[in-house]
């Protein structure tokens, strides 16, 4: 896998979130509508820093420490309790926020599938160019 699948994980999930926030207040109102949402967007955050951690700490040359300790002990609390505090929130339906944070991992598996089934990561670089790009 490279590193872009996680960019392009992102981006796809904020097209569903966008989508569900449209037609789900739509035919289902605007408060399970933004339950859901808000756990879609919580876990893109959670996603989106776990990266950065990662990058910052798994690489070939120096460690960049600042950057994961303050990942480490500022971001990462920082969202997990924003997480806890809209978990327990009379305005959140906790079920919906479980179900939009789970449809990420949703996103992330079909992407998966996606890019297995079109052999977009056994391909050479000559082989790629006559494929479809960015499944």
């Amino acid at each position: 896998m490279e590193i872009s699948f996680i960019e392009r994980t992102l981006k796809t999930a904020g097209l569903l979130a966008l989508v569900i926030l449209i037609f789900g207040s739509f035919y289902y109102g605007f408060r399970p509508t933004i339950s859901v949402f808000t756990g879609l967007i919580w876990g893109m955050v959670n996603l989106y820093f776990l990266s950065l951690l990662i990058r910052a700490t798994l690489r070939p040359d120096n460690v960049d420490k600042i950057t994961a300790l303050f990942l480490l002990f500022v971001k990462i609390p920082l969202l997990y309790l924003t997480g806890y505090f809209m978990m327990t929130s009379s305005f959140f339906n906790p079920i919906l926020l479980l179900i939009g944070f789970s449809l990420l991992l949703l996103v992330i598996v079909l992407k998966a599938a996606g890019r297995a089934v079109l052999n977009l990561d056994s391909l050479s670089g000559k082989e790629r160019q006559g494929t479809v790009h960015g499944a």
